[in-house]
């Protein structure tokens, strides 16, 4: 018997790994559907009355599994902020690593900057800002992304400083340009006739020109 049991051993264990990994990708996907259902639900016109029961009702599954998978609301909520980083953080970091020196960088930060938002993901980002204002976790992951959303543009300027030695701290130069882009996006959102593309490339200049100003001392 136990001979047998030795020789049933190997395809017991061959069947059962490939049942788990069936089980985790099944998993996987439920989770990425209720994150996607959490996202429809943020950025539609039910954000006030979000609950991880409707979002579990949108995405077809038990409310039960929805808790599986996420704590409670706020991981939810957090899972929804790293969702969206792809679609907002990581073309800006693409564009800012890239080849080639400051101008050829800050070009292809204007034109990704002045490429029209998708409303959805608008709504979100405003749905999730006011979900920040009384959840302190979503508030702290949100703070997070925007850090790391403004360390690209300290980034391409110091890209600039490099290029031009001497006083020229990166640091005061990027934070400006993304506090500007950040009042943008809050004048867009509003349908206000504004030409963005000129008032990137105005600051750029000017920003750029400071580097000129206090180099070489």
């Amino acid at each position: 018997m136990a001979t047998r049991a030795k020789e049933q051993s190997p395809a017991t264990t061959g069947t059962a790994a490939p049942a788990r990994s069936s089980r985790a990708a099944k998993g996987e996907q439920t989770r990425a559907r209720l994150i996607a259902a959490a996202r429809t639900l943020l950025a539609g016109e039910t954000a006030g009355r979000f609950t991880t029961r409707n979002v579990a009702a949108l995405c077809g599954v038990s409310h039960g599994m929805c808790h599986y998978h996420f704590q409670d609301r706020t991981d939810l909520i957090v899972a929804v902020v790293e969702d969206i980083r792809p679609e907002w953080i990581a073309p800006l970091e693409e564009a800012v690593d890239g080849p080639g020196g400051f101008a050829d960088r800050a070009e292809r930060v204007i034109a990704l900057l002045t490429r029209p938002e998708s409303p959805d993901l608008a709504h979100l980002h405003s749905a999730l800002h006011w979900l920040a204002l009384g959840d302190e976790r979503v508030r702290e992951s949100l703070d997070a992304e925007y850090r790391r959303w403004r360390s690209c543009f300290v980034r391409l300027f110091r890209v600039l400083a490099e290029e031009r030695p001497g006083r020229v701290d990166p640091l005061p130069l990027g934070e400006s340009f993304a506090s500007a882009v950040d009042g943008l996006a809050a004048i867009r959102s509003l349908d206000a006739a504004v030409d963005a593309e000129t008032v990137l490339r105005t600051l750029m200049a000017a920003l750029a020109a400071t580097a000129d100003r206090t180099g070489g001392a």
